[in-house]
C-alpha cells in the first residue's frame, strides 16, 4: 500500500496561469490574433486593455500574429481608394478614401498590412501606408522611368526582432536595352538601386499581376509565362506558366481559375522542371486536389481569363491569398473561403478595371 506516500500536486501553486482570471488569460494568448479593428472595440473593456493594445509592444506583437486576408482595396470609378471588407464587424480601416495622404493617389500594391499607392502630382511619388493608423512614408524619385502604369510590387515580411517596418518597393520597368530591369527600394537604407540584371525578354509584364512569395517576386507576362525575380541573388527566371490568376497559398505560389464550376489551384512545385533531363516526370505546376466545386453562378467563359485582375468582365477569379478567394461575374464580386467551403455575395462594386484590386491584412504594423 501507497497510504504512507504523500500526494504529488497536480494543480501548480497559486501563482501559476490556470489560476488567472478569463480576461487575464484572453489578454495575453488571444488579443494579438484579433485584426485591428476588433481590437478597437476591445477599448471599452477595462483601461487595462485599452492601455495594452495602445502600446508599440502589442502593434509589434499583432502584426506578427495576425495575417489573414481581411478585405481589398480598389479604386472606384470616380479614381476614390475604397475598400470592400469581409466582414465588416471585425474588419475595417478609419479612412478607406485614404485622405490623410497628402495628395489623391492611386493604389498600386500591398503587403501584410501596408499599403503603396501612387500620387497623381509631380514625380508621381510612392507612399508606403497603414491605413489602420494612418501612418505614411513618403519615398524618394526613383531613378528609373516605372512608367504611367508601373510593375511595382511591396514586399514586407513581419520580424520579431523589427519593430519597425522593414520592407521593400520593387519594380520591373522596360529596359532602353529591350528587356526589363529592376529597381529596389529599401526602407533600412532609404534609397533606390537598380540591379545589374537584366531581363532580356520580348515577354510584355502585366503590371499589376505582380505577387511576392519567399524572397522572390513574380509576374505574368502576355502569353501565359512567368518572368521570376530572386531578390537575394537578384536573378531573373522565364518560367512556364499554369492558366488564372497569381497568388500564394501554404507559403507557396500559386495560380487560381475557374472551370465548370469547380475551383482550380496549381501550385508552383519545381521550377527546374524544364532544365530536367528528358523523360523525366517532374511537373513544374501541380494541381491541388480534389477540385472544389464553386456554388456560385459564374459565366461558361470563366476559365478563358488568363488573369483575373484584368477581366472583371469575363468573370472568374480576381484573386487568391491564403484560403481567401476573390471572384467575379461582371460588377459583381463574391468571397470563397477554401478551408470553410463557404462563400459571400460582396454586392456590386464601383471599380476601375483598369486600377486593378489588392488584398488587405488588417494589422496594427509600425512604420
Amino acid at each position: 500500500m501507497d497510504r504512507g506516500k504523500k500526494l504529488t500536486n497536480f494543480y501548480g501553486n497559486k501563482n501559476s496561469k490556470i489560476y488567472m482570471d478569463l480576461k487575464d488569460i484572453v489578454r495575453e494568448n488571444a488579443l494579438r490574433f484579433l485584426p485591428a479593428k476588433s481590437l478597437f472595440r476591445c477599448f471599452g473593456v477595462c483601461r487595462d486593455w485599452k492601455h495594452l493594445i495602445s502600446t508599440p509592444f502589442f502593434a509589434h506583437n499583432q502584426s506578427n500574429s495576425f495575417h489573414s486576408v481581411s478585405g481589398f482595396f480598389y479604386q472606384s470609378q470616380a479614381g476614390v481608394p475604397s475598400f470592400v471588407s469581409l466582414d465588416p464587424v471585425a474588419y475595417g480601416v478609419p479612412d478607406p478614401s485614404l485622405k490623410f495622404l497628402p495628395e489623391p493617389v492611386d493604389i498600386r500594391s500591398s503587403c501584410k498590412g501596408l499599403l503603396c499607392c501612387q500620387g497623381r502630382t509631380g514625380y508621381k511619388a510612392y507612399y508606403i501606408c497603414n491605413p489602420v493608423t494612418k501612418q505614411w512614408e513618403k519615398l524618394p524619385k526613383p531613378e528609373a522611368d516605372h512608367g504611367s502604369d508601373p510593375a511595382v510590387v511591396l514586399v514586407f515580411e513581419p520580424s520579431l526582432l523589427n519593430f519597425t517596418a522593414d520592407y521593400k518597393l520593387v519594380c520591373a520597368f522596360p529596359s532602353e536595352l529591350d528587356g526589363y530591369e529592376f529597381e529596389i527600394y529599401s526602407s533600412e537604407k532609404r534609397s533606390w538601386i537598380i540591379s545589374r540584371e537584366i531581363c532580356f525578354s520580348d515577354r510584355k509584364l502585366m503590371p499589376k499581376s505582380g505577387i511576392h512569395v519567399n524572397g522572390t517576386v513574380y509576374w505574368q507576362t502576355m502569353g501565359f509565362g512567368i518572368t521570376a525575380f530572386d531578390l537575394i541573388s537578384e536573378r531573373f527566371q522565364l518560367l512556364d506558366s499554369a492558366i488564372g490568376t497569381l497568388g500564394m497559398r501554404n507559403g507557396k505560389l500559386c495560380s487560381a481559375y475557374i472551370h465548370a464550376q469547380n475551383l482550380v489551384v496549381n501550385m508552383l512545385s519545381n521550377t527546374h522542371s524544364n532544365t530536367m533531363q528528358m523523360n523525366s516526370h517532374a511537373k513544374m505546376w501541380e494541381e491541388m486536389q480534389p477540385k472544389i466545386h464553386v456554388d456560385i453562378s459564374l459565366p461558361a467563359s470563366s476559365n478563358n481569363n488568363a488573369s483575373g485582375r484584368y477581366g472583371y468582365g469575363h468573370g472568374g477569379v480576381v484573386f487568391i491569398g491564403g484560403d481567401v478567394v476573390l471572384l467575379s461575374n461582371g460588377n459583381k464580386f463574391y468571397s470563397y473561403d477554401m478551408k470553410k467551403r463557404a462563400s459571400k455575395d460582396l454586392g456590386e462594386l464601383d471599380i476601375d478595371t483598369k486600377a486593378g484590386i489588392v488584398g488587405y491584412v488588417n494589422s496594427l504594423v509600425e512604420l
